[in-house]
């Protein structure tokens, strides 16, 4: 089994797909890191080396911030982002989108699950 950055790779997958699964590792990165470390894209993990492996954990520790480090940066940016009062901070705060997309309609990722405006409430004191 392989480990490389506290994540245990699928066995079963080709070691350029199975990299991406560390995250901060896309399929660009993958492919390069499989480059500089000279291992074959095409073999499954569970044929690696520990030789490989081990090529793999110090390319990606040398030259890749991810896992922990990469989610504390990004949340250091949006936190230093709001203390500033960017626009962008702002946005973030109230969770809204940061990118300039329309929240009229859409943006339900960031606004959460619709909330009914209360349509059809009965007023008090008055009978039917």
């Amino acid at each position: 089994m392989a480990r490389i950055s506290g994540i245990d790779l699928p066995k079963n997958k080709r070691i350029d797909v199975a990299l991406t699964y560390i995250f901060g590792i896309g399929p660009a990165s993958s492919k390069k890191i499989l480059e500089t470390t000279q291992i074959d894209p095409s073999i499954r993990v569970t044929e690696l080396s520990e030789a490989d492996v081990s090529r793999l954990r110090q390319e990606i520790d040398a030259n890749y911030q991810v896992e922990g480090n990469l989610r504390a940066k990004r949340a250091g940016d949006i936190k230093r982002l709001i203390e500033i009062g960017s626009y962008r901070g702002m946005r973030h705060k109230v969770g809204l989108p940061a990118r300039g997309q329309r929240t009229r309609t859409n943006a339900r990722s960031r606004k959460g699950a619709k909330r009914t405006v209360g349509l059809g409430k009965k007023k008090a004191g008055k009978k039917g």
